[in-house]
């Protein structure tokens, strides 16, 4: 008679249909575009869930560092920014980037820079140091990098006698914190154009020089009162107000939103969804916990919930630390522009819904 466990054995061995850890899809550091180092992070594997592109997290500006996921429905919007951008900087494909702190990659995408046909590179340390050596050895016609850092490297090319073996006609994208002003006058006397580039983990570059990157970036009301605006993107807040001044961005007069001079806005406003598109309230319910679990924005689902509309309609509440809350009018956000973003992660909910990947050895019973 023969042996039950080793003919069990034999059979998981040559039919197994759910892999092994050796077979197991992977997703390095490479493969997100962001294989260098940092002086901050530690490098660990985890489990990725298939409904999500990638995983990153925020810079730690206001809390502690936390976690974002990135849908595969948002890539196609991040490739359009990232030409937009691109587009604008007057650089096409083949165009060079030295990317001095890797984490910046996620928020264009590994895929949306391939896309635009941008080839990037990576310091061999997190250094200034570091710096100067790869712009000297590889001319990059960019360097991505925060802007006090790179006002320092600059001088210091200066005091070594290293001016003459810098790239000539470098963009400096300048991103991460708002931007250095002293930066101007130092980049100036090397003949560098500087851009201040605006965005987030959570939703991608949103700005330009004052300028929207996204049709679907709209300035209102802010909770810290004139004249601070703050931004909201896809309907979804962006926790940022800025100054708004016709007098211009200080490197393009055309852009309005001075995104040098941010706060963070306080109190927060209250995302109401009043009207949908989906046909069902439980898909909204779902996306609206799926926005707080990887972009950290708190979304409710209005009790009257009108679905199968033509198009989302979105409320922002004043948080009720607010003055005059209670009295104030709500900021009505109607789609389908103006609530892209928050329409693509409905999407990804959808999609998960149709598609979702059980793992046999956890099934969740109702």
């Amino acid at each position: 008679m023969p042996d039950a466990l080793a003919a069990l054995e034999d059979a998981l061995t040559a039919l197994g249909s759910v892999p092994t850890l050796a077979e197991m899809p992977r997703r390095t550091l490479s493969d997100k575009g962001i294989a260098g180092p940092t002086a901050a992070h530690v490098i660990e594997e985890v489990h990725a869930p298939f409904n999500l592109a990638y995983l990153t997290f925020t810079t730690g500006s206001s809390a502690f560092q936390t976690i974002v996921g990135v849908t595969h429905a948002e890539l196609p919007d991040r490739l359009a920014v990232a030409r937009t951008l691109f587009g604008r900087l007057h650089l096409g494909a083949g165009a060079r980037m030295v990317v001095t702190y890797p984490p910046l990659v996620n928020v264009f995408s590994a895929q949306a820079l391939a896309g635009c046909g941008i080839a990037w590179t990576h310091l061999a340390r997190s250094s200034r140091d570091a710096l100067l050596v790869a712009a000297c050895r590889e001319a990059p016609q960019v360097i991505l990098g925060e802007s006090s850092f790179l006002r320092a490297t600059l001088e210091q090319a200066t005091a070594l006698g290293l001016r003459s073996r810098m790239p000539r006609g470098c963009v400096l994208l300048c991103a991460g914190t708002p931007l250095d002003p002293e930066l101007l006058p130092v980049a100036e006397t090397f003949g560098y154009a500087v851009h201040d580039l605006y965005g987030c983990q959570e939703f991608g570059w949103l700005a330009l020089d004052g300028r929207p990157l996204r049709d679907d970036v709209v300035l209102v009301r802010s909770p810290l009162g004139d004249p601070w605006r703050e931004l909201v993107v896809g309907g979804l807040p962006t926790g940022d107000s800025f100054l708004v001044s016709e007098a211009g961005h200080v490197c393009d007069r055309v852009g309005r939103i001075i995104t040098y001079r941010r706060e963070r806005t306080h109190p927060d406003y209250e995302v109401i969804v009043t009207h949908t598109t989906a046909p069902s309230a439980d898909t909204v319910a779902k996306t609206a916990r799926t926005i707080l679990r990887i972009k950290s924005r708190v979304v409710k689902v209005a009790p009257d919930l009108v679905t199968g509309a033509t198009a989302t309609r979105l409320l922002l509440l004043p948080g009720m630390a607010s003055p005059g809350a209670a009295s104030a009018q709500p900021i009505v956000i109607e789609g389908p522009q103006a609530t892209r973003l928050f329409d693509r992660l409905l999407e990804a909910q959808r999609d998960l819904q149709r598609t979702a990947k059980a793992d046999p050895a956890w099934i969740k019973r109702r």
